[in-house]
């Protein structure tokens, strides 16, 4: 077992050290076919089935651009308030690894589809910060390797690899910032927020569903160290595909600690990628950060350079939709959340969800209850999206028929059970399971009778005024009723009842 890290209190680490982040987030595109071939391009599929000889790197295959990926990499550019380059050209990225089949992968180096922009980022507490995006610039994803009979899933101790070359050549847009200064003790939390903004912003775009658990968005965060009041730049590490906004979060703070204490005991860093790994909140050495020097990058022979018509750059200018942190800020004016509420709703992922159940006619606040409440209790024993389990529609349909007194929340609940189970909607599942609330007096009358005949002390309580015992008789009438009561229809029937026993 590798020998644990030494770590130096992150409060002490950042008296001593100032942090500096990057950060390199990549967006897989949702194309219908792949960057330069016509593959078709989603997630999953049997290994090995959505390729082309293009993507295999085979003898005489040729790349074609797709051209809706450059429509949405100039549309990312343009949200991420960068300039849109009159002529860009691809570049050969020279480099050997297995799930790399042409032995260098199309991207983009000296001249990248977007260049010099800015994204605003508001952290929880409305600290802003503005964010500088050095540049954005297209290439294609590698395939993906499967690391079998290891203990922790990575090439070290694995007894052999798999390669599924499904993934190769999907689009991608790599957005990559400027050193990030000012951050200071924020850092872990701001590194979190950007990708979330990233997140967010894609997906308003429409241009990728930015799934982090699925690869659609990744992110490779950079730090350094460097004494208060030292001009030049610590040496940074890059650590590798973190695919959660906590995980971010964690990764940046750990990493902060490692080299704090490297450097305090007089040690030097070395310019490296990083594993992280989620089961023991650590970072591990990956191999050697490459320069660009050592992938010997050239212009592609076989494409052309990439060179926009200025109405359509300016056509997709006029589409962009509202930035994050605005739309942020008038949402949770307009549902008139608490900054805690509004936040359970940002950090679960659910604004999108919220928004669409509330745009269909549920309340801000019932919207919010059930989406970070049931449905995320679901989805997480699951494994899933909460928005992959039910729609929007279904929700707002539920609370409406809670609302109307026709379920409860505990019947809900089995409404919801059966919609993420494909029963239909909720209007059929509540037929389906017969799960609607008995509004029928006589039955529950009935059924109240029947409790205070079985609990006569309890009856004789409630008499003498201790009504806090009709808690008693209320549980038994619902469990006679299965839940498909008005609990507190079932209470005054039982304090009228009682009284006139």
């Amino acid at each position: 077992m590798a020998q644990k890290d030494a770590l130096m209190d992150f409060d002490e680490a950042l008296e001593r050290f100032e942090p500096v982040l990057g950060f390199e987030v990549h967006v897989e595109l949702a194309t219908k076919t792949k960057m330069f071939s016509d593959a078709p391009n989603f997630f999953g599929g049997e290994p090995n089935t959505n390729v082309t000889p293009v993507d295999l790197g085979l003898p005489g295959s040729l790349p074609v651009v797709n051209e809706q990926a450059v429509r949405y990499s100039i549309q990312l550019g343009l949200a991420l308030g960068c300039s849109i380059a009159e002529s860009s050209r691809f570049a050969r990225k020279n480099y050997y690894y297995p799930d790399n089949p042409k032995n260098y992968q199309i991207s983009q180096y000296d001249e990248p589809i977007a260049f010099e922009g800015e994204v605003e980022v508001e952290l929880a507490d409305g600290t802003i910060f503005q964010v500088p995006i050095e540049r954005a610039h297209m290439e294609e994803d590698a395939g993906k390797l499967t690391h079998v009979g290891g203990a922790t899933g990575r090439i070290q101790g694995a007894e052999y690899s798999l390669v599924d070359y499904n993934r190769a050549g999907v689009p991608l847009v790599e957005i990559v910032t400027k050193p990030i200064f000012g951050a200071k003790d924020r850092a872990p939390e701001l590194g979190a927020a950007y990708v979330q903004v990233i997140r967010d912003l894609v997906r308003a775009l429409g241009v990728s569903e930015a799934r982090m658990e699925r690869g659609n968005l990744r992110c490779d965060a950079n730090i350094s160290l460097r004494p208060w009041g030292q001009e030049e730049l610590g040496t940074r590490t890059e650590t590798k595909n973190v695919n959660s906004f906590r995980a971010v979060e964690r990764a940046i703070r750990y990493e902060i600690q490692r080299q704090a204490a490297i450097l305090a005991a007089g040690g030097t860093i070395t310019q490296e990628t990083r594993h992280w790994h989620e089961d023991t909140g650590r970072t591990s050495a990956g191999r050697p950060k490459s320069d660009a020097d050592d992938y010997r990058y050239f212009p592609e022979p076989d494409l052309l350079p990439v060179v926009p018509d200025p109405a359509v750059v300016e056509e997709l200018r006029a589409s962009l939709p509202e930035a994050p942190v605005a739309r942020r800020r008038r949402l949770k004016g307009e549902w008139r959340f608490s900054d805690l509420e509004f936040q359970d709703v940002v950090n679960g992922g659910l604004l999108d969800e919220v928004e669409a159940t509330v745009a269909a006619g549920a309340s801000p606040q019932a919207a919010r209850k059930w989406w970070t409440g049931e449905i995320s209790r679901v989805a997480n024993a699951q494994d899933a999206a909460a928005g992959d389990l039910v729609s929007p529609q279904h929700v707002a349909e539920t609370i409406a028929l809670v609302e109307s007194g026709d379920l409860t929340d505990r019947l809900a609940r089995q409404v919801l059970e059966g919609v993420i189970a494909g029963e239909g909607s909720p209007a059929q599942v509540v037929e389906a399971r017969g799960l609607k609330v008995v509004s029928d007096d006589s039955a529950l009358t009935a059924a109240v009778d029947q409790a205070l005949a079985a609990q006569p002390d309890v009856l004789a309580k409630i008499q003498d005024g201790k009504v806090q015992a009709a808690g008693a008789i209320i549980g038994a009438v619902m469990k006679a009723m299965k839940g498909q009561a008005d609990a507190a229809r079932v209470r005054e029937l039982v304090l009228e009842r009682a009284q006139q026993s």
